[in-house]
């Protein structure tokens, strides 16, 4: 049996079509946009970056400017780098300056890193509260905390007081509608263990076989993954993570020969070749695809979140305000250039009124696991020219070299129903999430609360963990 990725790929995204359409759109404009050259009109001296690029500035200054260093984010609307600093009075060595020339937009902040994250310490001792999560926001130099709508009472009592003791200026507390739960399901559907997952990046594994990152929930919910709802295993676990220090699994391909090669599929016949793995920075703009909801966007809130879910505290995510509902964990998270960002992982809300997603970073599972991004099966990736792997290349040549933008007028929303199973798995009228007492049985993949019929994915419900 040779796959290339997997048969029914074309998952059904019919539901929020007209959101995935927008989000397609905005694929197209930006990816021509000019994001080099000089300051913008006049107003400041610093350069304008692609957001990788962006990133990879920001590691630079980091280790040039020492303590004094205190984060950064990507202004996506100047398409600039701002460098927080603390107190410099001190620089003899001009690294402020420095910074300035290599192109950041330099502020001075009050709370460094070091006591940012000496305070994520406190509230990992003292607040680890289901419910709960934190991450530092570069953008206000202080921690976000957010808390679901299951911290009440005392647990929201001692937040506060943890919050507050944490002094003046250094944590700010959001109230979030939904509860945060685990979301299976992705850019294609995957099922197994009564759960519908999603398949996040084709990758080569260790031993050179091919196989795919996708959630950890989803892969000690299951052993076995296929392709089809009750269809025949056409891959196995090999590890995961899950609660803990990630939300990530490696999954082999059970046969040798597939093949699969690095894109996204966004519905329509389009897809995303994915040409690396890249950090994720905040402000910046990201695409998420599952097979549920299809193709949503929004921006990078926080990295090296920690959230408390249900099943334990996991910790090293990536705070988006991405919606995501039943159906899409482990699936993509990526840039519009092609960049591999993270694996949904979960999180509150739902595509109508929105709400926070937290994804698994790929650089920290790919190292964890010791795969690596690109063709299983193919003989190695080919970046840049548009060509999809094993010599597939896109109908009408519309993707540009290096993957930056997916055909004119393709329609995120389109191809629901072309027979693949995806688009019935959550409609089947059983529960949607896995029962809570699944944490104790090594089985995540979801919380609590099934439904007794209905479509999962228009139950307003905020786990992404669909069961059949």
């Amino acid at each position: 049996m040779s796959h290339k990725r997997i048969p029914k790929r074309k998952a059904a995204i019919a539901v929020g079509g007209v959101a995935a359409l927008g989000a397609a759109a905005l694929l197209l404009p930006q990816a021509n946009a000019s994001q080099d050259g000089g300051a913008r009109g006049g107003a400041s001296t610093a350069r304008t970056l692609k957001a990788d690029d962006a990133d990879d500035l920001a590691a630079r200054l980091s280790k040039l400017l020492g303590d004094a260093f205190a984060g950064s984010y990507y202004d996506s609307a100047n398409r600039q780098l701002v460098v927080n600093v603390t107190d410099v009075s001190g620089d003899d060595n001009n690294v402020i300056v420095q910074a300035k020339k290599a192109g950041a937009e330099v502020r001075e902040v009050d709370n460094s890193t070091a006591e940012l994250q000496a305070a994520a310490r406190t509230l990992r001792t003292k607040a680890t509260i289901p419910g709960t999560a934190w991450a530092v926001d570069p953008r206000t130099n202080k921690i976000l905390v957010t808390a679901d709508s299951t911290v009440t009472g005392t647990r929201w009592d001692r937040l506060e007081s943890t919050v507050d003791g944490l002094g003046s200026g250094m944590a700010t507390v959001k109230k979030s509608a939904g509860t945060f739960r685990t979301f299976v399901s992705g850019g294609d559907a995957i099922f197994g263990g009564g759960a519908r997952c999603s398949l996040g990046f084709n990758v080569t594994a260790g031993d050179g076989s091919p196989a795919f990152l996708t959630a950890g929930h989803c892969g000690v919910a299951a052993q076995q993954w296929s392709d089809a709802q009750n269809g025949a295993p056409i891959a196995t676990v090999d590890q995961a993570t899950f609660p803990g220090n990630g939300d990530f699994a490696l999954v082999k391909y059970d046969d040798p020969n597939t093949q699969a090669p690095s894109d996204v599929n966004v519905g329509g016949g389009q897809s995303v070749q994915i040409l690396q793995a890249t950090e994720a920075t905040v402000g910046q703009q990201v695409f998420r695809m599952g097979s549920t909801t299809g193709l949503h966007d929004g921006q990078v809130l926080g990295l090296d979140a920690t959230v408390n879910y249900p099943e334990g505290t996991v910790t090293g995510l990536i705070q988006t305000d991405v919606c995501a509902e039943p159906g899409d964990s482990g699936g993509s998270l990526f840039t519009q250039d092609g960049g591999a960002v993270g694996l949904t992982s979960g999180g509150s809300g739902d595509c109508t009124s929105g709400g926070e997603t937290f994804f698994q970073p790929v650089t920290t599972a790919l190292a964890a696991t010791g795969a690596t991004l690109g063709d299983a099966g193919a003989g190695g990736q080919q970046a840049g020219d548009g060509q999809q792997p094993g010599g597939d290349q896109q109908a009408g040549n519309d993707q540009q070299a290096g993957g930056d933008r997916i055909g004119g007028g393709q329609e995120a929303g389109a191809g629901a129903g072309d027979g693949s199973d995806a688009g019935s798995a959550d409609g089947s009228g059983a529960a949607d999430d896995q029962s809570g007492a699944d944490a104790t049985n090594g089985r995540a993949s979801g919380t609590g609360h099934g439904s007794g019929g209905g479509n999962a994915r228009r139950s307003g419900r905020s786990g992404l963990t669909d069961t059949h």
